[in-house]
């Protein structure tokens, strides 16, 4: 009854006999429906604080943007202004009639497929108005990138609350980033499209209100309503007859970004909820995000990306074995040993030209010979020759068998000796006199040394004997053993 008396305020001669309630924004408005004395109707809009009665503000702005050209090319009604009243800083405003009639979300995919094609027409003509309205009323007009970014500080705002379930955050940052999602060109919005905005009769949208966010801005805004919807199909066909009208102009990715401003939506209102210190309205904002976490943790969510994020790593068990190294990555082979590198077993050699850069490089893999074990020099001088064994003459020297195994050999570069088995290359053998015990050497009992032939032969002090031989590239034989 109060707001009826303000319209009779606003509008001149009006003389109400009745009024009822009307759904609305109750955090932002009161709104209630007036019938006259004429049978006539009017809508009553009242704020409740200076930034709804800014919304109203700008809705007026944006309808008288409304050329009479603007308005025949729509397929629906929109409201005009017939009066407003200022009770100190807030104005209430007054609305004329429309016709239809206001339906929950429910009851509008009740009205079937025809309802869902006719508001997908409805959305593509807002989406196909001119620019120029919302420039000459002086309202926002957003870029697809400074669309982005604004999404982008509103989730920093929403992460520093720490109310904020950490896989929503990187669920809606990776949507964020996603630069293919947010390629799009921007039109004109409603802004605020859902379902108290639309007016239907005979499952048909007569009329859109609540116009006080129109700007230039991303077309899924308008769609974002529609993903809360439980039967997809109703969304998908409003959104084929969307395409049916824009044509090359519509974005494919609009269903997405919609998915995701639905989402969002929620931390939005946390947020709102948090700078109000309205402490009911945050435990309600907590408990929707939590059970939308939940959902997606358990069911996927719809799709928020052109590029889905990368699934999270299942954790090993801790007693898992470590994988084994391709036999393509690295190969073990085994060589002649240098005596830099006698103490080595084995050599493992990388693929690449830092394997052995005495090499020139290839794709092959480099196989070496099997090591060949040596005897020690003295450090003191070059080892001297032991004076050749006497060999029966009957026995030609050309007969003489190979010696099998590994040979002893001297020299400057010869390297320590190494016990050759069935195994491989082992540790390194000491050599040194020293080391002998009880006649014994190495665990071989004593006995004069033995030529291939099985002829004894002594060796020869080196301060004594024969003159050295000359020097030849072949390697002087100091000790034959029979093994």
């Amino acid at each position: 009854m109060e707001l009826a008396a303000i319209a009779t305020a606003a509008v001149p001669g009006l003389a109400p006999t009745g009024v009822a309630s009307l759904p609305d924004d109750g955090n932002d408005f009161d709104s209630v429906l007036i019938v006259d004395a004429a049978k006539n109707r009017w809508r009553v809009r009242s704020p409740r604080h200076e930034e709804a009665s800014m919304r109203l503000e700008s809705e007026l702005a944006a309808l008288r943007a409304f050329s009479a050209g603007i308005r025949a090319s729509l397929p629906f009604q929109l409201p005009s202004v017939a009066g407003t009243v200022r009770q100190g800083p807030l104005r209430t405003f007054v609305y004329n009639h429309l016709p239809g009639k206001q339906f929950s979300l429910e009851d509008l995919v009740s009205q079937g497929s025809r309802c869902a094609r006719d508001l997908g027409a409805v959305m593509a003509a807002i989406h196909s108005m001119p620019a120029s309205a919302i420039d000459r009323a002086d309202l926002p007009s957003y870029t697809a990138e400074q669309v982005r970014q604004r999404r982008l500080n509103e989730l920093d705002a929403a992460a520093t609350t720490g109310m904020i379930p950490s896989r929503l955050l990187r669920r809606w940052e990776h949507a964020l980033e996603d630069v293919a999602l947010w390629r799009f060109n921007a039109t004109v919005i409603h802004g605020d499209l859902h379902e108290d905005q639309l007016l239907v009769q005979d499952a048909k949208v007569v009329a859109v209100t609540g116009w006080t966010d129109l700007q230039v801005g991303d077309p899924a805004d308008d769609f974002a309503w529609l993903a809360a919807v439980h039967e997809q199909s109703f969304a998908e066909a409003a959104f084929e007859s969307y395409v049916a009208v824009r044509g090359d102009r519509a974005d494919p990715h609009i269903m997405r970004r919609a998915a995701l401003a639905a989402e969002f939506a929620l931390a939005q209102w946390l947020v709102k909820a948090i700078a109000g210190g309205d402490a009911e309205r945050i435990a309600e904002a907590k408990v929707m995000l939590e059970e939308l976490d939940h959902d997606i943790a358990e069911y996927g969510g719809q799709p928020i990306s052109v590029v889905e994020p990368p699934r999270a790593a299942r954790p090993e068990p801790a007693n898992a074995p470590p994988e084994p190294l391709p036999s393509a990555e690295r190969v073990t082979v085994t060589g002649i040993e240098t005596a830099d590198a006698a103490a080595s077993d084995s050599a493992t050699f990388d693929d690449g030209p830092a394997a052995n850069p005495a090499e020139p490089e290839t794709s092959a893999i480099r196989i070496l010979p099997s090591p060949v074990s040596a005897a020690p020099a003295p450090p003191a001088s070059p080892p001297v020759p032991a004076a050749a064994p006497v060999q029966p003459a009957s026995v030609p020297v050309a007969s003489r068998e190979p010696v099998p195994g590994p040979v002893a050999a001297t020299g400057p570069g010869a390297s320590a000796p190494v016990a050759a088995n069935s195994d491989g290359p082992k540790a390194p053998v000491a050599a040194d006199p020293s080391d002998r015990k009880d006649g014994k050497e190495d665990g071989r009992k004593e006995h004069p040394d033995r030529d291939a032939a099985g002829t004894d032969t002594e060796d020869v002090p080196a301060s004594g004997g024969p003159a050295a031989e000359p020097e030849t590239s072949a390697i002087p034989i100091q000790k034959l053993k029979k093994q």
